[in-house]
């Protein structure tokens, strides 16, 4: 039957003839068999991934070169070349003599990597601050910092540095810390008490923390964070990362505070990087 009808020919009942003869034209182009076509799937999700580094940068201060050396380029040149969109810094100096009095690194460090920055002075030091810092791809909603307890003689005040940013649509907590340095643990199990114990149950959103905890896998400090942070490197062999140049202990980590928000997919150290005495740690997040 040819679907091709004048209608100014026809009346009412024809027209009713004209739509079953433009179903049937329809039903003609259906399989044989009677069999349908299903219809596409949806496409999967795209899964939101965040890409997070932790680096101890030893204020720009390249190894085997002289105090006041300071190569800033070289230490964003590290940064860029992993595409992090979430960046932990240690041992950043601002406005020091040792470093250069008309030199915020964390600023600095920002403008060259295009990121927002944020430092949090652990203490005064040489003229200037001395401290932690959060480079972000994200614009940072709020910046926080804490102050981190010490009792030991010789210890040097520590702090964290904490963002709030929304990543990928996600309101999350971004911060990062430097725990005490000392060859005794009485500090740094200080410290992470504080953090798991008195920090950690203040805030209202999840939290990826990074840095260098000066603390090895199997140490009671580690232990007690792990009480309540899952590290990228849990139940598996946690990448070495100092010293840079042929490392041989895990001293710095990237941890997340809920296994319900963050999942690891990736992390590594960085190897190559030849800018600090600490290799870069990596790791990329899922988001739930």
């Amino acid at each position: 039957m040819s679907c091709k009808v004048q209608l100014n020919r026809l009346g009412n009942w024809a027209i009713l003839l004209l739509l079953m003869g433009l179903s049937g034209c329809a039903k003609s182009s259906a399989p044989k068999g009677g069999k349908t076509v299903p219809p596409d799937p949806d496409p999967p999700a795209t899964e939101k991934i965040i890409r997070v580094m932790t680096y101890n940068i030893h204020r720009g201060n390249p190894p085997g070169q002289a105090e006041n050396v300071i190569d800033l380029e070289a230490t964003a040149a590290v940064i860029k070349s992993q595409k992090p969109d979430l960046v932990s810094l240690n041992e950043v100096d601002v406005h020091t003599k040792r470093s250069g009095v008309s030199l915020d690194e964390a600023k600095k460090l920002g403008e060259l990597t295009g990121m927002h920055a944020y430092f949090a002075k652990a203490m005064d030091y040489d003229g200037g601050q001395y401290g932690d810092a959060v480079l972000s791809k994200y614009p940072i909603e709020e910046s926080f910092r804490y102050s981190l307890p010490f009792k030991v003689a010789g210890s040097e005040p520590r702090d964290i540095a904490m963002i709030k940013v929304r990543a990928e649509g996600k309101a999350i907590l971004f911060a990062s810390t430097h725990l005490d340095h000392l060859a005794t643990e009485e500090n740094r199990i200080l410290q992470a008490n504080t953090i798991v114990n008195d920090i950690l149950p203040q805030l209202k959103l999840p939290l990826i923390l990074g840095g260098d905890l000066n603390a090895t896998p199997q140490s009671e400090t580690i232990r007690i964070l792990s009480q309540e942070f899952t590290a990228g490197c849990n139940g598996k062999a946690c990448p070495l990362s100092f010293p840079y140049d042929g490392p041989d202990r895990t001293i710095d980590y990237i941890m997340i505070s809920s296994s319900s928000d963050f999942e690891f997919k990736s992390y590594k150290a960085v190897a190559g990087a030849t800018a600090s005495d600490h290799l870069p740690v990596m790791a990329e997040i899922k988001l739930k």
